[in-house]
């Protein structure tokens, strides 16, 4: 166990990177989409890369951020039914959760998204719109992103099972995470 506990820290260190860096993405979107209108309202010239690019950075920051949400554990869930369960209650409803529906769900996407990157790639897809980019990067954040949850989700199985096993003394909870956010805030 303590092998799969190192490796689900070192899938969590990765995500961390990942969602950390995936931050700037939102502000190099609001940078272009305010440059963008200030020139065209300025200057009355248009651009769809300018437009185009923004999609792809707001594509990026939700595919790309998907399994940092679920480090953060700030994913969906029924907070008033879950706050009212024990901590091995909710274990057992997440180790579920993520074996029936989020890692199926994980490689339905990365199966169906893979040969859509890889034809817009090797046919050079670019966009319809004048001046439009190619499409291919925005398509590989499909499977790129469900990896990354994937590989995520595998990690917080690894814990719950940690947890319900007896190796972890405490469940993963939304408390702990922003508890242990701030601690590593507070940290030299």
């Amino acid at each position: 166990m303590k092998a799969l506990l190192k490796l689900s820290a070192f899938i969590d260190a990765v995500n961390e990177l990942v969602g950390k860096l995936v931050m700037w993405l939102i502000l190099a979107a609001v940078l272009i989409s305010a440059g963008n209108a200030i020139v065209r309202k300025a200057f009355n010239i248009g651009s769809n890369s300018f437009l185009e690019i923004q999609w792809y950075l707001f594509s990026a920051v939700f595919m790309l951020g998907v399994g940092y949400v679920m480090l953060r554990n700030q994913h969906v869930r029924i907070d008033f039914i879950s706050s009212r369960l024990s901590p091995r209650t909710n274990a057992i409803i997440d180790a579920i959760g993520i074996v029936v529906f989020t890692i199926p769900l994980s490689i339905i996407m990365i199966d169906l998204g893979w040969p859509l990157f890889e034809r817009a790639y090797t046919s050079g897809e670019m966009s319809q719109n004048a001046g439009g980019l190619i499409r291919w990067p925005v398509l590989l954040l499909i499977p790129v992103g469900f990896g990354l949850l994937m590989l995520q989700t595998a990690s917080e199985l690894i814990k719950r099972i940690a947890f319900l096993s007896g190796h972890l003394d405490h469940a993963i909870t939304p408390e702990l995470k922003a508890h242990e956010q701030a601690h590593a805030e507070v940290q030299p």
